[in-house]
């Protein structure tokens, strides 16, 4: 996946793509995934770097959804059961069996969401990572010793996946690449291509060299989510918002906050919403909330009363409380809605099912939807566009289409499971010399090797791309990610064969960025 081969075939190409697709998140990748192993040409450009925004913030999680089982949105539950299981098996190295336990302190709370999960089990059907079950308050705490004993009547233990967004990302990206698409990061769409009031293509600037490519397609592919409507905007002037963006925040935790390898799901908090504490990369991972926001921003930051319902929801059910000073990284996302019709309508009550819209240019819009179910939203797009172009119909195949690094029975325990059958390159890369095995941070397994083969094999541009989208350090502890900072900053620059003035560029640019990951006070 080497860019400026990428980008040479861009400047090459005379005749027209079928397809672009702007927007470098799950959904964006997942049409170029589809589109190109279909057998159409398709090219992917992103204003950044891959799920820079939403795609990279999730939760962690690929699961069908409880809540939206409680709140009778049932085909969304069917639908996204179904894909949580094509995803594990698509990609095993990356998609893995967790248990959740729900904890129960009124005598009622058992029996009824016990019921609830023997139904999500039956809809998930043979594809179901393992069967629910009713446990008492003893075992409970046994699962999880930091769970609050008292008044504990039960506890309901069920099973959801577990991923890593952007490595999976970056994956499915190396899979479209491998199938023949052109996706390139850090490529921003500036204006739209017309011929006759239609669409036409892009015209996409280069953020790294400055460079301008007019690139020609039968059908261009909005799948921006939150940004949707700055593409929206570059088609017709003053058309009426359709995304209405919600911000959820997660706060990260040292493993010690759940003594265990089982996750906990609240299913109500005070605000009538669910919460999470997901083990994730020896971490804990606790959220999220649902706020929503006026301005839609590349970087958003969490908001104080968001930091503190976090911690109070989460002290209320643990017995070890997090405070501040506990977090170890803080970061928020936002999620693209569909903008209800009505004001006034909360966004828990905003369905998160995908909405597909064809404007009268013909530019085709994407927006809603979760990670779990990219690949359907994928699908769909295709065939609704499809529906409106001269070309051959040709079916989907990416339900059985294995992505890049699968790799059966991984071993995770293994830093580098995240690669799949990569993980031997890397390997090979860090015996070859003393160097290579050179830690870059004490109390974490990354080396200088595994950045090198990153740098070398996953178009990366920046500090940034490293430390917060491959490794996943800025998520997981971001002071220990500034202190990487330096190391990573000296092997790009001498990877890429910059001055040390770029060096320097970077190393800022990454500690200004790291300050809204870190709690203070």
């Amino acid at each position: 996946m080497n860019r400026n081969s990428i980008i040479r075939r861009l400047a090459e190409k005379e005749d027209v793509f079928d397809f672009v697709v702007i927007g470098g998140g799950a959904t964006g990748l997942g049409i170029a995934l589809d589109a190109v192993t279909r057998g159409y040409s398709v090219a992917l450009f992103e204003q950044s770097d891959f799920t820079k925004a939403t795609s990279g913030r999730s939760t962690k999680l690929v699961h069908g959804g409880v809540r939206y089982l409680a709140q009778g949105n049932i085909p969304l539950v069917f639908e996204a059961l179904r894909e949580r299981g094509i995803l594990r098996k698509n990609a095993p190295h990356l998609v893995k069996d967790q248990r959740f336990l729900i904890p129960c302190y009124r005598w009622w709370e058992g029996p009824f969401y016990f019921c609830g999960l023997v139904m999500y089990d039956f809809m998930a059907g043979r594809l179901r990572f393992g069967r629910s079950m009713c446990i008492g308050p003893k075992r409970s705490v046994k699962t999880i010793p930091n769970l609050r004993g008292k008044g504990l009547t039960a506890g309901i233990l069920y099973h959801d996946g577990q991923f890593d967004d952007s490595r999976l990302a970056i994956n499915i990206a190396r899979t479209a690449v491998d199938a023949g698409a052109c996706v390139l990061n850090y490529m921003k769409v500036t204006d739209l291509l017309k011929e006759d009031g239609n669409v036409a293509g892009v015209v996409v600037r280069d953020e790294e060299s400055g460079d301008i490519y007019p690139v020609k397609s039968k059908a261009v592919i909005n799948a921006t989510g939150v940004f949707a409507d700055n593409i929206l905007q570059m088609d017709t002037q003053g058309k009426r918002p359709v995304v209405r963006p919600s911000q959820g925040i997660h706060l990260v935790l040292d493993s010690s906050f759940l003594e265990s390898d089982c996750a906990v799901m609240i299913p109500q908090t005070s605000d009538g919403r669910v919460l999470f504490a997901v083990p994730w990369h020896d971490k804990v991972i606790v959220g999220t909330t649902d706020t929503l926001m006026k301005e839609t921003l590349e970087e958003p930051i969490a908001l104080e009363e968001e930091i503190q319902f976090i911690l109070q929801t989460a002290g209320n059910y643990l017995a070890r409380a997090p405070r501040r000073s506990d977090v170890l990284s803080v970061f928020a996302g936002l999620r693209p809605l569909a903008a209800p019709r009505g004001e006034g309508k909360k966004t828990k009550e905003i369905s998160r099912s995908h909405k597909i819209t064809r404007g009268n240019s013909g530019l085709i819009t994407i927006i809603g939807g979760k990670w779990t179910t990219y690949r359907k939203m994928a699908q769909d797009t295709l065939d609704f566009a499809i529906r409106y172009m001269d070309i051959p119909t040709r079916d989907c195949v990416t339900e059985s289409y294995a992505i890049h690094g699968w790799k059966p029975d991984p071993d995770f325990s293994d830093p580098l499971y995240v690669y799949g059958a990569d993980a031997g390159e890397i390997r090979k890369l860090i015996a070859s010399a003393p160097e290579m095995a050179e830690k870059l941070h004490p109390d974490y397994a990354y080396t200088v090797g595994e950045v090198i083969w990153i740098i070398r094999n996953e178009m990366v541009c920046s500090v940034e791309d490293i430390l917060a989208r491959r490794l996943r350090i800025l998520f997981l502890d971001a002071r220990a990610a500034v202190a990487m900072a330096p190391g990573v900053a000296k092997i790009l620059a001498a990877e890429r064969g910059k001055e040390p003035a770029w060096q320097q560029e970077q190393l800022t640019a990454f500690t200004d960025l790291a300050t809204n990951y870190i709690l203070n006070g």
